[in-house]
Order: structure tokens, then C-alpha cells, then sequence
């Protein structure tokens, strides 16, 4: 008969208590990151505006064909800014060929270069009043990232996240080479008491 404070299974095996470190682990993000990946969003959602603002101002200057410069302009301001949008994601590939984006001061140098971009040459005729209102506000939001991304990387802030990131993979690895040794050991303990129930099973019968 089984005691009390044994649990036991449906056949009458004991059953081995779930590992609940690593969902405590799981459950316990750093709140540090998680303010560094909202603020990567923002960033990013900003970005973005700017090149579909740039877009909308290149489509309208090589349609009226009054000024093929700045549309040819607003096509280089896409082409930064969809950078800046790649560099939020840390793509390896990107930090790889471009080291400078791995550090904040230089993405935020980046993005104030493309909100100054998409600030310069406003049309301020009554037809475009809207577009250069979107201008205002998307070059705005990114000068805004942008300096925050330079004071925090005087302040090493990007040094800081990186080696949280670092601390979070490596602990990360560590909860699921316990779950895989747990489990296996799991497997092995039922094995054995497995083998040992049929060997008593046998002796009895002798």
C-alpha cells in the first residue's frame, strides 16, 4: 500500500514531481529588456512612417515632374531609413557588414539623419498641407529616438542591454538542458522501478 504522501499514477507507480524552477525562470522576464524591445518597436513603427511618408512625397514630385530632385532625394531617404528599420530588428547579418549599427550612438545618429531627410525641402502650398504634416510628425518621432539612442549610448546603456541579452540566452540554455536531464532521468527512474516491480513479481511467484 502506498502512503499517504507518495503520488501515485493510475497503475499504481509512483510519479515523479514536475521541475518548476525553470517555468519560474520563464515567468520572470527582465524588466530591462522588455523597455528596450518596447522602445526597438517604437522606433521601428517610426521608421516605417518616414519611408512610406518619403515614398508618398517621391511619388507626387516625379508625377507632377516639377521637382525630380527631391523625389530622387526622398528615395535615398527610404533607402536610410529602411537600414534603420533592419538595424532595430539586430539582424546578425546586418551587424556583421555594418558594426558601427550594433552601437546606439551610431543608430542614433542614423535615425536623426533620416528625420532630418525627411524634414528637408517641405512643400508648403495649400495641395500638400497633409503630406507635410505627416512629415512633421514622423520626422519628429525619429529625431526624438534619435537622441534618445545617442545619450543612452554616452551613458552605455547599449553595453548594459547587450550584456542582459547575453546573461538571458545563457540562462535560457541552462532551463532547457535541466528539462532535457530531467527528463531523462524521469525515463530511467520508471525504467528502473519498472524492472525492479517485475522481479519482485517474479520472486513472489517463486
Amino acid at each position: 500500500m502506498a502512503r499517504s504522501g507518495d503520488p501515485q499514477g493510475d497503475g499504481g507507480e509512483p510519479v515523479l514531481p514536475r521541475a518548476s524552477s525553470s517555468t519560474r525562470l520563464r515567468s520572470r522576464p527582465d524588466p530591462f529588456l522588455v523597455v528596450c524591445r518596447c522602445f526597438s518597436v517604437i522606433t521601428s513603427l517610426t521608421a516605417i512612417l518616414c519611408i512610406a511618408v518619403n515614398v508618398l512625397s517621391a511619388v507626387r514630385s516625379f508625377k507632377n515632374g516639377a521637382d525630380v530632385f527631391d523625389g530622387i532625394f526622398r528615395c535615398y531617404a527610404v533607402v536610410i531609413a529602411f537600414f534603420v528599420v533592419l538595424a532595430e530588428t539586430e539582424w546578425g547579418f546586418i551587424i556583421k557588414f555594418w558594426k558601427v549599427l550594433e552601437y546606439w550612438a551610431g543608430r542614433g545618429m542614423l535615425q536623426i539623419f533620416v528625420a532630418v531627410m525627411t524634414r528637408a525641402f517641405p512643400d508648403y502650398t495649400e495641395r500638400q498641407k497633409d503630406l507635410v504634416l505627416l512629415q512633421n510628425i514622423a520626422s519628429y518621432m525619429l529625431l526624438a529616438c534619435g537622441v534618445v539612442y545617442v545619450f543612452s549610448g554616452i551613458l552605455c546603456i547599449g553595453f548594459l542591454k547587450r550584456s542582459r541579452q547575453q546573461k538571458e540566452i545563457t540562462r535560457e540554455q541552462a532551463v532547457q538542458d535541466l528539462e532535457v536531464s530531467y527528463e531523462s532521468c524521469s525515463k530511467l527512474a520508471f525504467w528502473s522501478t519498472s524492472c525492479l516491480d517485475d522481479f519482485l513479481s517474479m520472486y513472489s511467484f517463486v
